[in-house]
């Protein structure tokens, strides 16, 4: 690619020509249809080329996502606007009332779920001729287990699921992904010697954690506050529309100067505009504007994310005993979801009713998707960062594909539909 502007061509055109062919043909929900189609044509390439490899299609899928830094694209780009843009359609009263359920398994279930994949993963490595130590099959267990908010509030909108069991699903999913990041670089520093000879504790680690988690949630809910007021003193839907953007913006680039999760500071942003800012702070017209505006820009961001995902099936290994390892983990991080979902649940079921078939839903709901693949592609390059890519990249297909296609099924199995 020349430039940028020709990159973003070929990515926006291939995103408008997958979702054509989906709508007409597969019929898919359109994220999944857009992976299966970049997936095909990834495999497609691959295949052509170790049967003409003259025609080096498969260098070049390689050569397009050599330009892209998935990683830095994400994390520092299309997340902020995507977390921004879920958290508007959440409403916060219906969290509230689940607090202590979504808490406890965006907190507690994600350590738990990093536990049991970082000692399974150890387990399955070496069974398959895989030499990993278990510090980094820990980093694996972490960069795996938050479930990806942006998969699962895609797969929301087209499953009818519990009102109460979906406010559990999406609130878990916005906020785990700040614990997840911080688990993370906490056990990759440690995995890859980057702490800089200082001693790792349980205390440093969790005044890095409260420092990462509160910090971002309040810098979240003092820049929605700003923008609150100023919306308010106005009603100029253009001018509003824009207000927002900044606020996406300068949230997530003051919490990346000081420190703190710029994740969890764009979901408190976002909630706080998306329910007393659109209750107190916008007109009718401005409100119509700004839903219209966020929901296109996550419909477009999605596509963009869901192709690329489905494209980087070239990264993966082929090797046979790296190939086997990846299946096993499959099963292996759906057995740590139920038991990260099974027990705060249980211990909170002394206090409090849960819908009919939460355990079940929220195990099979819980996507795994483009954070995932963004955590461990910034990994140094070693052996065991394209061991765990493979792994990884096998549980996002599996995630996105076969549990996204059958949660609709699963629910209708599980839930109750008298209750909500």
């Amino acid at each position: 690619m020349e430039t940028a502007f020709d990159l973003v061509a070929v990515l926006l055109g291939l995103a408008a020509l997958f979702g054509y062919i989906n709508h007409k043909l597969l019929k898919l929900p359109h994220t999944i249809g857009l992976v299966v189609i970049a997936l095909a044509v990834s495999l497609g390439a691959l295949i052509a080329d170790a049967a003409v490899p003259a025609w080096g299609l498969g260098n070049s899928v390689r050569v397009m996502l050599g330009e892209i830094d998935f990683t830095e694209a994400l994390m520092k780009g299309l997340l902020s606007f995507l977390l921004f843009a879920g958290a508007l359609h959440v409403d916060l009263s219906a969290l509230a009332e689940r607090k202590w359920a979504i808490a406890a398994m965006s907190t507690v279930g994600v350590v738990m779920s990093t536990a049991i994949v970082g000692g399974g993963a150890f387990v399955i490595f070496q069974a398959t001729g895989q030499t990993v130590p278990l510090a980094y099959c820990l980093v694996f267990g972490a960069l795996i287990s938050p479930t990806d908010p942006v998969a699962v509030m895609s797969i929301l909108k087209k499953v009818a699921v519990p009102p109460s069991l979906e406010a559990k699903i999406a609130g878990e999913s916005l906020f785990n992904d700040g614990v997840g990041v911080v688990v993370f670089a906490i056990l990759a520093a440690i995995a890859t010697g980057g702490t800089g000879g200082a001693e790792v504790s349980a205390g440093s680690v969790a005044v890095l954690f409260l420092a990462e988690a509160v910090g971002g949630a309040l810098l979240g809910l003092a820049t929605g506050c700003i923008a609150f007021y100023a919306m308010r003193s106005l009603d100029e839907h253009n001018i509003e529309v824009i207000i927002t953007l900044a606020l996406v913006t300068v949230t997530y680039a003051v919490a990346h100067r000081l420190h703190v999760s710029g994740l969890i500071a764009v979901v408190v942003a976002g909630l706080l505009i998306g329910n007393h800012g659109a209750r107190l702070a916008m007109s009718d017209t401005t409100r119509e504007h700004i839903h219209t505006f966020w929901s296109l820009a996550d419909e477009i961001l999605n596509s963009l994310l869901f192709m690329l995902i489905g494209f980087e099936v070239v990264a993966i290994s082929g090797e046979p005993g790296v190939l086997i390892a990846a299946l096993l983990t499959i099963p292996l991080v759906l057995i740590a979801r139920l038991a990260a979902v099974a027990g705060p649940i249980s211990i909170l079921r002394l206090g409090q009713d849960f819908s009919k078939g939460a355990i079940p839903i929220l195990t099979w709901g819980g996507l795994r998707g483009g954070i995932s693949v963004a955590l461990v592609l910034s990994l140094p390059p070693s052996a065991e960062r394209e061991l765990m890519l493979t792994a990884c990249y096998a549980v996002v297909i599996f995630s996105i594909v076969i549990q996204g296609l059958t949660m609709e099924r699963v629910a209708r199995r599980f839930s109750d539909p008298t209750k909500s």
